[in-house]
């Protein structure tokens, strides 16, 4: 997001401003110096020698003599401070742990399940977590007591051991030996039982519940059936008809039941969830379709939805409008204020406030909290009419005045939004100082690109705690960026981000997942549902290293940064925020985006673009896309229809802010200053730094001609400096097609783009139409209103624009709720769905991760079955495989480019397992596919078994399960693999084919080298050393 942060109370952060600033030292820790000498300047020390001085403990760097140390600590200096001096730290008692299940020595059987239990305590803290190993190799983690795990046990003699942590690292472990012995396997012969599993998916608390199954075995007779529910036995049954009572207790439960026939042979059934609770059939339906659910609690979504899983926010708010409200336009610097007052509370639904940071200990944080001075909750405005503080309130600032008007206002939700561009990696201590900690960056990933799960935790632990204790509705996740794709986000971070990339999707997912656990909890405790929701970006590029976004399933709603999408970060002149393509951006047509075939000429710096991208895994309500209330611009414009897609690059590339520039193709920006870029930044020599940043009212008097009251306070002076002088003509230019405005003063040859009440009501009635949630506003202090009293007539702050969009949407119908476009099965059948192998970065092209399908019906589906799913338009309509299945799009929802918006939002594709592949049960099926553009998803998944069409109960889970015990065999299907893709038919004889990674040539294949991998020969279309099917240098052979 633009403007994130101030650098000093007066400036702000923009995007390609904080781009600049470089990294801070963190403040020194505490010393215990009692046992360092007196620094003597007669003395000489040698480096790694300790003194102290002052007050302070310092340390040589090399040998010197006579060098104080308070005047030859800095960088690169003789000596390097290491912190106040201070009493000694205290000494941290490690936690106490105790196995108390199984009993050191216990014997087991091979396939019992055992469960490891542990007590564990602090005594000057608390017990963090909980790591259970077996022979040494770590196999699950427990965060909150009762500490266990359930294992299967394995024969052999064992050692289990459980690992306590504290708050502060220490460890204990305790550990305990078991043996298991080997079962008696059933003879190979036997044919298991089959068992089917009838149990209700919700139920009352305390009620007597019904587990019932059918069951039978082809060669002999059941014996038992039994019913577990979490993996506890919970009764059996002898004869027919097989049932068990059991008395539900809260939460969300796993229920199956196993058959045993009289041979010792046992067979069980597929898994049912049943949710128990005392309204949990009422809130189940007001979740909104795609929500993760929490397993095991009761999530209270009904005190935020209705029973369609639509959001509830007043009859003449259908659709959302987003505010971000920033901490520092205080006011205290002499700029203009913007505080809870100014906001139109009865023309928005939502606050987002801007913003919270990740503390050193990975806890979310605004800082000293008890700081008068702190913005957030301290500060006061007294003589300001309607910034009187809450006198019921325990703390004042912003979080006060919030809470003061949310009162006044009960639709309004707030949220706390964590991190921004500025504080992604890093956070401003009290002094304004930026300290690179690693913020998001550490917190989510360790140096060896393990998940820090540890502080995870302890982040969204924190973030509920921290909503509780100052009113907010959720949590909001502004990190930008965890992609693949190298030097995304502030080069501040990158010596930290960069080696993180190829890790940083997968902890990303963590992080959102436990967030969700952790406020669903923390909901059904309060009995109301709060909210988790992320800034996403917008641009194609940035997403082809997110892989399919897998998070949106953790998320209330998603607000795309639909903006930022053009900017002085390069030469390429173009929108802000274009709601459409207009076939002419000029930043994709250097890199040839709209003439290489494969992408089917769509261009993706566009909103609806990223819209439909969003689309492939949510309903439209749970997407708002973002406008600006800023401008973007730049100077000394050439080429172009009145500066539109021109090129403006700094005179001298050598001085390019860092992360920007070294390239040719991609030459740094020469952004507008002065007079047009008076939100600017300032870099770490106090210099403004460029990019025509403004506020939506100040490019309005820009284009009236009006010299407004408010360019002194600044810091402007356009009586000596003439960059800051009013000459020239604005003249405002409408792109239709793309639904932008623009400036255009061509004496100075300067270009901002801007936003206005034409466009926005534009994009209102795009949002509307589109069925999409709303609109998120960065930031509200941008909008714009007329004053003539004002110097003699100026704009200034206002709600222009929030007022367009309010009465633009007011009267909307209701937004869409549900993911699917088509009429989806009536019945589901337990197929899981896991996509990964996605390269990192630019390798990651063309597009093409593993889709695995495994199944988990209970019998094998035959070759020939046909397979369906969605993906968005935001690719072309080329999906295809390299597996042999005949992937191919069997209906396109869009074709051609994407001038002025994509027509449909999925594409239908197909594929059908080989007539002689049988997916056996329980067995996987892999599908390479390969598509040109980012999605998300897939979704809608639908699989033909005999001739009738079942959706994927895991996308699905309402539905009730089909039972296919009684099939004939059929797939339903042609097979796009057919036989005739078998290597004995194709007379390749696969003996004399090299299977990778044994090369054909000296560690790569040259076009023509046949090689072997996974069952699979392919054919090399070109020189290459990519591992043979994984991209398109291969072409797919035959199967053996």
């Amino acid at each position: 997001m633009s403007n994130k942060k101030p650098l000093t109370p007066a400036l702000t952060m923009s995007v390609l401003s904080v781009a600049c600033l470089m990294a801070l030292p963190a403040q020194a820790a505490s010393v215990d110096c009692t046992s360092l000498p007196v620094w003597n300047s007669a003395a000489a020390y040698g480096g790694g020698s300790k003194v102290q001085q002052q007050n302070k403990a310092y340390q040589a760097n090399w040998w010197n003599q006579n060098m104080s140390p308070d005047k030859y600590s800095n960088a690169y200096q003789e000596w390097k401070l290491l912190g106040e001096c201070g009493s000694a730290p205290a000494v941290n008692t490690p936690p106490s742990v105790q196995l108390t299940a199984p009993a050191n020595n216990a014997s087991f059987k091979q396939g019992d399940v055992v469960t490891l239990q542990a007590s564990a305590s602090d005594s000057d803290g608390s017990v963090s977590k909980v790591e259970f190993y077996i022979d040494g190799v770590k196999t699950a983690t427990s965060t909150a007591a009762p500490y266990s795990y359930a294992w299967t046990a394995t024969t052999g003699a064992h050692t289990l051991l459980a690992k306590a942590y504290d708050d502060k690292g220490a460890t204990t472990d305790n550990s305990v030996s078991v043996t298991v012995t080997a079962t008696t396997t059933p003879p190979v012969e036997n044919q298991l039982p089959t068992v089917t599993l009838s149990a209700p998916t919700s139920a009352q608390s305390g009620a007597s519940v019904t587990l019932s199954a059918s069951a039978k075995d082809s060669d002999g007779t059941i014996s038992k059936v039994e019913f577990f529910v979490d993996n506890q036995l919970v009764g059996s049954s002898t004869s027919a008809p097989y049932q068990v009572t059991w008395k539900a207790t809260d939460g969300s439960h796993a229920v199956l039941a196993k058959a045993t026939d009289d041979k010792g042979g046992v067979g069980a059934s597929s898994v049912t969830t049943l949710v128990v609770g005392s309204s949990v059939s009422t809130q189940d339906q007001c979740r909104p379709e795609g929500l993760y659910k929490t397993a095991g609690v009761n999530v209270p979504y009904c005190t935020v939805y209705d029973k369609d899983g639509r959001e509830m926010m007043g009859a003449d708010h259908p659709r959302r409008i987003i505010g971000y409200f920033t901490s520092w336009r205080t006011g205290t610097n002499g700029q203009p204020s913007y505080l809870a007052s100014n906001i139109p509370w009865d023309k928005i639904t939502h606050i987002n406030y801007a913003f919270a940071h990740i503390s050193p200990d990975f806890k979310l944080s605004v800082g000293n909290e008890a700081d008068p001075k702190n913005a957030a909750t301290g500060m006061q405005w007294p003589g300001v009419n309607g910034a009187e503080m809450d006198p019921t309130l325990s703390y004042k600032g912003h979080f006060n005045l919030l809470n003061k008007y949310k009162k006044l206002y009960p639709h309004v939700k707030t949220l706390i939004s964590v991190g921004g561009w500025a504080e992604t990696g890093g956070y401003f201590d009290d002094s304004g100082k930026r300290v690179a900690s690693g913020g998001f960056y550490s917190m989510t990933t360790n140096a060896d690109g393990s998940v820090n799960t540890a502080g995870i935790q302890t982040f969204a632990k924190s973030a509920v705690e921290f909503i509780r204790k100052y009113g907010f509705n959720g949590v909001d996740i502004d990190y930008e960026y965890a992609t693949s794709m190298s030097k995304a986000g502030n080069p501040d971070d990158f010596a930290i981000s960069e080696k993180l990339r190829p890790h940083l999707m997968k902890s990303y997912v963590v992080l959102m997942k436990t967030l969700r656990e952790e406020l669903d909890k923390a909901g059904a405790a309060d009995n109301k549902h709060y909210m988790l929701t992320v800034a996403a970006p917008s641009s194609g590029y940035m997403l082809r290293g997110m892989e399919t976004y897998q998070i949106t399933q953790y998320l209330d709603y998603v607000n795309i940064m639909s903006y930022d999408l053009h900017g002085a970060w390069n030469n390429y002149v173009g929108h802000n925020a274009p709601l459409f393509d207009s076939g002419k951006d000029a930043e994709l047509a250097a890199w040839n985006m709209y003439g290489t075939a494969q992408y089917g000429g769509l261009g993706y710096l566009n909103t609806d673009w990223a819209a439909h991208y969003f689309r492939g895994s949510m309903p439209a309500g749970r997407i708002n896309i973002g406008v600006p209330y800023y401008t973007r611009g730049w100077q000394n414009v050439s080429g172009g229809e009145n500066g539109l897609w021109g090129s403006a690059a700094l005179p001298n590339q050598a001085q390019c802010p860092p992360g920007t520039g070294g390239d040719p193709k991609n030459q740094c920006g020469n952004g507008a200053v002065g007079i047009d870029n008076v939100w600017f930044d300032v870099d770490v020599q106090g210099k403004e730094m460029s990019g025509g940043g403004n506020p939506i009212w100040h490019a309005m008097n820009l284009e009236k001609g009006i010299l407004p009251s408010y360019i002194q306070s600044y810091g402007l002076d356009p009586a000596n400096d003439p960059q800051d002088k009013l000459t020239g003509k604005y003249v405002r230019y409408y792109d239709k097609v793309s639904v932008a405005p623009w400036l255009w003063n061509a004496e100075k040859k300067v270009f901002l783009s801007t936003e206005d009440a034409e466009s926005i009501k534009t994009k209102a009635d795009y949002v509307a139409n589109q069925g999409l949630g709303g609109v998120m506003i960065w930031e509200l202090a941008g909008d714009y209103g007329w004053y003539p009293e004002r110097n003699g007539g100026e704009f200034y702050i206002g709600t222009t624009m929030t007022s367009t969009l309010y009465d633009s949407l007011k009267n909307a119908p209701a937004y869409g709720n549900k993911l699917a476009e088509r009429a989806m099965p009536a019945k589901a059948v337990d197929i899981a769905v896991t996509i990964s192998g996605f390269k990192v970065g630019d390798q990651n092209y063309p597009i093409n991760p593993k889709v695995q399908f495994k199944n988990n019906t209970g019998v094998d589906i035959p070759g020939g079955t046909e397979f369906q799913f969605d993906i968005p338009t935001s690719s072309p309509a080329n999906a295809a495989d390299q597996s042999g299945a005949g992937l191919k799009v069997i209906q396109a929802g869009h074709t051609g480019d994407n001038i002025g918006g994509l027509k449909g939002n999925f594409h239908r594709v197909a594929f059908t397992l080989p007539s002689w592949k049988t997916l056996a049960k329980g067995e996987t099926y892999d599908l390479d596919i390969v598509y040109y553009l980012p999605i998300t998803g897939p979704a809608n998944y639908t699989v033909k078994i005999n001739g009738t069409e079942y959706a994927f109960a895991a996308e699905y889970p309402n539905l009730p399960l089909a039972d296919l015990s009684a099939g004939n065999g059929s797939g339903g299907g042609t097979g796009g693999g057919t036989a005739t893709d078998s290597c004995s038919s194709k007379n390749v004889d696969v003996s004399k084919v090299k299977v990778y990674p044994n090369w054909t040539q000296n560690g790569f294949a040259t076009g023509g080298d046949q090689m072997a991998f996974q069952n699979k020969v392919y054919k090399a279309n070109w020189w290459t050393n990519s591992a043979p099917g994984s991209d398109s240098s291969w072409s797919f052979v035959c199967s053996y």
